[in-house]
């Protein structure tokens, strides 16, 4: 995996908003996991990301991460010269072989027949040169502003300088322009997750719209292409859905990332209280809210 460029000195979470200004401070550090937590409830985010209490390894999680480190090695070995000269029946097998034995083999048969049946629609459509991703779990980093001005609802207290990182599971290079794609393991329900895979996918394009145009280069991806749309692969399901950007999803990211900044600024950080999560949360003992309100 790519690591990322920044010296990580720069940012922090630990952010004292009185002090931004002073270059020899670290400015705010939001990554996608943090951004993403910070909006399932501001409460967990502090607790996670600013006090660095350590949180529970669910087996969704334990699961999640072999199955993205399989993938990851799958497109790191798979050899397509080879796999050019095998019949269906055995490009089936051949990418099969590319994954782990270990408890996740059902999840892997769907991700081997996915990528078997692709890989033969691009050699029917003689596009194999873009089979391989342009970008295959890689982590990228940007500065960006937040201003002031764009938020007035919000009232910051000023313009801000944030760092931005993430990682990103795969980017796909077709001739309109990049497609990220994100690997999910749950199962899929559009109807309900569509909102919040559709911020991370803005997260995305803002870290790939902001970045410097080395770090850019030095990720194998060219300026003269942008990013037009974004995709999630769900083996659970077998289903992979792909659109076009949402411009109202990049609004709503810039908006809360404006929120994310204002928590700090007035050093408040509410719970989110959720009747059917929260109770299995890792900080569900020490949160005073989610206690007093989970016995109403």
């Amino acid at each position: 995996m790519s690591k990322p460029s920044s010296n990580t000195n720069e940012y922090t979470y630990q952010w004292n908003p009185e002090t931004y200004g002073d270059d020899s401070l670290p400015i705010l550090k939001i990554t996608k996991s943090s951004f993403m937590g910070f909006k399932w409830c501001p409460k967990k985010y502090e607790f996670n990301y600013i006090e660095q209490k350590p949180q529970d390894t669910t087996e969704a999680m334990y699961q999640g991460t072999l199955v993205h480190n399989a993938r990851e090695d799958f497109f790191n070995e798979f050899d397509i010269a080879k796999a050019e000269n095998l019949s269906s029946d055995e490009l089936l097998n051949y990418c099969y072989t590319l994954f782990p034995l270990d408890e996740m083999s059902y999840m892997y048969e769907t991700i081997a027949s996915f990528e078997a049946n692709r890989f033969l629609d691009a050699k029917e459509e003689g596009t194999l040169d873009s089979f391989l991703p342009v970008i295959n779990e890689a982590t990228l980093n940007a500065k960006f502003e937040i201003r002031r001005e764009d938020f007035p609802t919000i009232r910051l207290e000023r313009d801000y300088v944030v760092h931005l990182q993430g990682i990103i599971d795969r980017m796909f290079e077709v001739e309109e322009g990049y497609i990220p794609m994100e690997l999910k393991t749950g199962k899929y329900n559009h109807s309900s997750k569509a909102s919040d895979m559709r911020l991370e996918m803005a997260f995305y394009k803002l870290l790939f719209d902001n970045a410097t145009d080395e770090d850019i280069e030095a990720l194998g991806l060219t300026r003269d292409k942008q990013i037009t749309h974004w995709a999630w692969f769900f083996p659970k399901n077998n289903v992979m859905h792909l659109e076009e950007v949402k411009k109202a999803s990049t609004t709503a990211l810039l908006k809360r990332l404006a929120n994310l900044v204002h928590a700090y600024e007035r050093g408040v950080f509410p719970t989110d209280y959720k009747p059917r999560s929260c109770p299995n949360c890792s900080y569900y003992s020490i949160c005073d809210e989610a206690q007093s309100t989970g016995w109403l």
